[in-house]
């Protein structure tokens, strides 16, 4: 059920009737609205828990005002101003006005429902011409629209696009466009559909082309890159994530120029992490996958693995990158003869306290092994059913390192029958069955799990094709 919402004018007045009538300090008014609201099941996610600041208005009145829209009037008074000084206070008001959205979301929704968007749009038409200016606004619609994509407009489209071809060789305000450009298509496919049709794509991948060195500017793009390739927008039925996979790669060369950068950034391991990332959401397809390893990109991600493992985050898109390239049978030969089964355990022992570690982990094994006798028979002398166990008895309330490692060992006994014992032998059982106790949803993967295993398992039979009444 939905729970209740109030206007920030509504829990402003509470707070200010706290202070006023019951003379509570302005903390505890704040504290005791806040316990209010909770108690009647009210969602304040989009309330500003704070207590505004006075101000004066236009007459000289003493008024009472979140600093956020303290920045945003600011910026609305400005008007058609051009001089140097005003233009300087303008880029002044702009960086407050970010540093309050960036606060939290509930700052940036305040923000929009007094219509920042088109202030702040309005100010990176302005300043076209000036950097500094451009960098202000464009980090300025960059954290309004953080959480907030349905504020960009056609208009806010094309202008982003504008400012991007304008400034192709400045990577400081490529790095912020890009930024903004990820945060109006989170979950908003539209957006997606828009941009890329405007041509933000071959914009993505000339700027990593141009600026390999520029670390900061190669994680933007391939973290934009990979943003187009989500279908994570719930308003629209069918996405175009793979179309655009499609485009990135075949109209663009990403799969080159992604593994090219990476050779310029081999000891940034946050630069590097995102380029596994991205190439992981690009292979998409056999050939794709077969073009990464052709490039150099199992090369390097081995390497990855035998210097960096150390880096829980880099070893974990390292493992999501493997998985993906390995959805091709000859890259999971190639994976298994370059020595990968041994540094994927190692990886894992290594960072076994880490969930999300153990749940990649065990998916990249459960992948090699799929359809792939002697990768099981790998696998199982390289202590990686050992390690996928292991994981499960580390983390037995996280649902998704359950059931990965899970298909593992499904994958294991369905090709190698011989297995069942061993792996019974592990202790595999009686996580499995604290596994389907646990997580009820999953039941089906952790009895199909124990049926491959030889284990006895109740399966309930849903349909017997037999037609009877129904009851209501």
């Amino acid at each position: 059920m939905a729970r209740r919402r109030i206007t920030q004018e509504t829990f402003d007045a509470v707070v200010k009737e706290n202070m006023d009538d019951f003379e509570m300090d302005p903390d505890d008014a704040l504290k005791d609205a806040v316990e209010q609201f909770d108690s009647q099941g009210v969602d304040l996610a989009c309330i500003v828990k704070a207590v505004p600041v006075t101000s004066e208005d236009k007459q000289g009145d003493q008024m009472q005002v979140h600093e956020v829209l303290q920045a945003l009037d600011a910026l609305k008074n400005t008007g058609d101003i051009t001089n140097i000084t005003a233009e300087s206070e303008i880029i002044s008001d702009l960086k407050r006005f970010t540093e309050q959205c960036s606060i939290g979301f509930a700052q940036r929704h305040l923000a929009s429902t007094k219509d920042a968007y088109p202030v702040i749009l309005s100010c990176c038409k302005r300043s076209l011409e000036d950097k500094e200016g451009v960098i202000a606004s464009l980090s300025a619609l960059s954290a309004l629209t953080n959480g907030q994509p349905d504020l960009l407009n056609a208009e806010g489209q094309t202008l982003l696009i504008l400012i991007l071809n304008k400034y192709q060789e400045d990577p400081a305000v490529m790095s912020i466009g890009f930024r903004t450009i990820r945060h109006c298509c989170l979950k908003h496919e539209q957006n997606r559909q828009d941009l890329v049709k405007g041509g933000v794509l071959p914009l993505l991948t000339g700027a990593i082309s141009r600026n390999t060195e520029c670390g900061e500017l190669v994680k933007e793009a391939c973290a934009t890159l990979r943003y187009m390739t989500f279908d994570d927008d719930i308003r629209v039925a069918f996405g175009n994530a793979h179309e655009h996979a499609k485009m990135i790669v075949q109209d663009h060369n990403a799969l080159k120029i992604i593994t090219a950068a990476a050779k310029a950034h081999v000891d940034n391991f946050s630069v590097l992490s995102e380029l596994c990332a991205t190439l992981s959401r690009l292979a998409v397809r056999n050939e794709y996958c077969q073009d990464i390893c052709d490039l150099g990109g199992l090369k390097f991600m081995m390497t990855l693995l035998v210097d960096s493992y150390e880096s829980q985050e880099l070893v974990r898109q390292v493992f999501c990158a493997l998985k993906a390239i390995a959805g091709n049978d000859d890259v999971k030969d190639a994976v298994v003869n370059a020595g990968g089964v041994p540094l994927i355990v190692i990886a894992m022992n290594r960072h076994m306290g880490n969930p999300h570690v153990c749940e990649q982990g065990s998916a990249c094994l459960s992948v090699l092994a799929l359809r792939k006798p002697k990768n099981c028979t790998v696998i199982m002398e390289n202590g990686g059913t050992l390690a996928a166990v292991q994981c499960m008895r580390t983390h037995p309330d996280v649902v998704n390192v359950q059931r990965q490692a899970c298909m593992l060992l499904r994958n294991l006994v369905s090709s190698m029958e011989h297995f069942c014992q061993p792996i019974l032998a592990m202790g595999a059982q009686p996580l499995i069955a604290q596994a389907l106790q646990t997580h009820g949803d999953l039941g089906d993967v952790f009895k199909a799990a124990l049926r491959d295993l030889g284990c006895e398992v109740e399966l309930k039979e849903l349909w017997t094709g037999k037609k009877g009444s129904l009851t209501y």
